[in-house]
């Protein structure tokens, strides 16, 4: 890992922050980190992390950054806000954006960088808190063959398998692609769980016996277990996010021809779920919505 001295994270919530802690850990590395929230900063200088009071303290003191924010909203006003990346970033940084977000952004974001003489990549994950935590997280990378290799070694710190996609947008193109097919799979779940429970299979067996056959998923095993048990967290990817992602990725089907109608259920059901009030929950719940017909 030559050549970077120093590393900065900005957005450290629930994804981020356990992202950070293992990049502070495994990189040997120094990790300056940002949240607005100065708590989630401080909690983890007892793995290595420096606290920054700001964007821009990040920004100068180090040389490869990487940004794990809500979404496009936060993106660009981190990126072009006062202060900001843009403005304060100079020759020779690297930026990772592992948010997700749209396609657009990463490439407006990109361009102005590249006019500062700066690096960018975009690197989604995916595989949830719980690969954050243990650091084998799934992460689509957008970005150039120079770009990729010298920021593989910090990305292998947070994920176990990393792909190259293409060049810059084409790593958030897949994530959007990803998160879209798991929300259509939760509500294709729910509609399963519902008939054969209102058909006289017990809860508890729909997805233990589905799972043994042709029908078994990762988000059958993962997403399911919620639908069986009826317990459904509120400290992970809740449904509002849920929201935000499978928007972007019918944006990106509208601007390419695609007439997305499975996505467009998903979303009806989710937003439809936000609407009951469960939007801080994990996106099975919108199971309930089946429950209470």
């Amino acid at each position: 890992m030559s050549g970077t001295e120093k590393l900065g994270f900005i957005g450290l919530g629930v994804m981020g922050g356990r992202m950070c802690r293992n990049l502070a850990q495994k990189s040997g590395r120094r990790v300056i980190g940002y949240d607005i929230d100065p708590d989630k900063a401080n909690a983890l200088s007892n793995f290595g992390v420096e606290a920054a009071g700001s964007v821009a303290e990040v920004v100068d003191g180090a040389d490869m950054i990487f940004i794990c924010v809500p979404g496009e909203v936060q993106v660009r006003e981190l990126a072009f806000g006062e202060d900001g990346l843009v403005a304060r970033a100079r020759a020779g940084q690297t930026v990772v954006d592992m948010t997700t977000a749209t396609v657009e952004v990463n490439r407006e974001v990109a361009a102005a960088l590249a006019g500062k003489g700066v690096d960018f990549a975009d690197a989604p994950v995916a595989r949830g808190v719980p690969a954050a935590e243990g650091g084998t997280l799934a992460i689509m990378v957008g970005a150039s063959d120079d770009v990729r290799a010298r920021i593989q070694p910090y990305l292998e710190c947070m994920g176990t398998d990393i792909s190259h996609c293409g060049d810059v947008g084409t790593g958030q193109v897949l994530k959007l692609m990803n998160n879209m097919l798991v929300f259509e799979n939760v509500s294709a779940i729910a509609e399963a769980m519902a008939i054969a429970t209102r058909a006289g299979v017990a809860r508890e067996k729909v997805f233990e016996i589905l799972s043994r056959g042709s029908a078994d998923s990762f988000v059958m095993r993962k997403h399911g277990t919620h639908m069986t048990t009826g317990e459904y967290p509120d400290d992970q990817f809740p449904t509002t996010y849920s929201l935000k992602d499978i928007g972007y990725a019918l944006d990106l089907a509208e601007k390419v021809g695609v007439e997305a109608d499975g996505a467009k259920l998903a979303q009806r059901r989710l937003q439809e779920a936000a609407d009951k009030g469960l939007g801080n929950y994990y996106a099975p719940v919108i199971y309930k919505l089946f429950e209470t017909e």
